[in-house]
């Protein structure tokens, strides 16, 4: 069972040699979900080899040409893989509107369903085992933020106890792994309780992009295995970045370390910095929260079950 998350693209503003507007996507058993889709997004996904007919679902984070550029192309893209299964787009209001005005104008041959749903904070996404949970951030057009968390497993099957108890080997066991309670022959019931440790934590990620710094976005993002922030730019432009309704590295560390993150990687840098430059970025977060690091075009995160 495995969870990865690939950082597609890093950029703010416009696309750059090697690095590409801040894109991410994360593939969890088999599926794959988009967090925005600016420029460049087709072109890392090439790169990394990912087979974008498999993408279940796209977050959207706000309506700046920076985030949602890459749209058509996907969409135009997706006409020519053989796509069979509907394809979820999730952001602001104005997004229906951006499709539809998109596709009418291009003449795009789209030939699977396109279902536009409207971002409102709370659980917009949910399967058997996992959410997607949107919340409001604070930008120059409507803006959202995205965590995404795995329900909790089950815990430990201890065989020992189901023996103990009499439970027979057999399909009696998995039915108590799977929460339910079993009646022996002589009447009497073995609750999952008996047999299983404590329920095992999921796991989870948050994108949060194209914002004010609030200590708010802290509680949306509490405990995430891994958490991108934008951090666009240095401390020393606190102001510019205030006007701008975008925030620092530092205040990006700010809420990792308020919310205690595992991990937090910088993106949407602004183009003003070179690579060299981004180091400054990296040692302000790292003064508050020592797990932040520069987050680069294409790198992948596995981020293993907890046992």
């Amino acid at each position: 069972m495995y969870f990865e998350v690939f950082v597609l693209g890093t950029s703010g503003m416009m696309p750059l040699p090697g690095r590409f507007l801040t894109s991410a996507m994360v593939c969890r058993e088999g599926e794959l979900f988009l967090f925005d889709c600016g420029e460049g997004t087709q072109i890392s996904l090439k790169m990394l080899n990912m087979r974008w007919k498999k993408i279940s679902a796209i977050f959207i984070s706000h309506m700046h040409a920076d985030h949602v550029t890459g749209l058509p192309g996907m969409l135009m893209l997706s006409a020519q893989v053989d796509r069979q299964d509907p394809l979820i787009i999730y952001g602001p209001a104005r997004l229906q509107e951006y499709i539809n005005q998109t596709r009418r104008l291009l003449d795009m041959y789209i030939n699977y369903e396109i279902i536009v749903k409207t971002v409102s904070p709370g659980v917009i996404h949910e399967t058997e085992d996992m959410i997607v949970e949107a919340f409001k951030l604070d930008h120059t057009k409507p803006c959202y933020g995205y965590v995404m968390r795995e329900k909790d497993r089950p815990g430990m099957f201890h065989p020992d106890q189901a023996i103990a108890l009499g439970v027979p080997r057999g399909p009696a066991w998995s039915q108590l792994q799977h929460g339910q309670t079993v009646l022996l022959d002589d009447g009497s019931e073995v609750h999952p309780s008996e047999v299983l440790g404590e329920p095992r934590e999921g796991r989870s990620f948050a994108y949060v992009t194209d914002t004010l710094y609030s200590d708010r976005i802290a509680s949306h993002v509490k405990d995430v295995d891994l958490l991108l922030c934008e951090g666009m730019f240095e401390h020393a432009l606190v102001e510019s970045a205030r006007e701008k309704k975008h925030m620092t590295a530092y205040q990006a560390a700010c809420i990792a370390r308020d919310a205690q993150v595992k991990s937090m990687g910088l993106i949407h840098y602004s183009p003003r910095y070179t690579d060299r430059d981004l180091r400054m970025l990296r040692d302000e977060a790292k003064a508050v929260f020592p797990q932040a690091f520069l987050a680069k075009d294409r790198m992948v995160f596995d981020i293993p079950l907890k046992d």
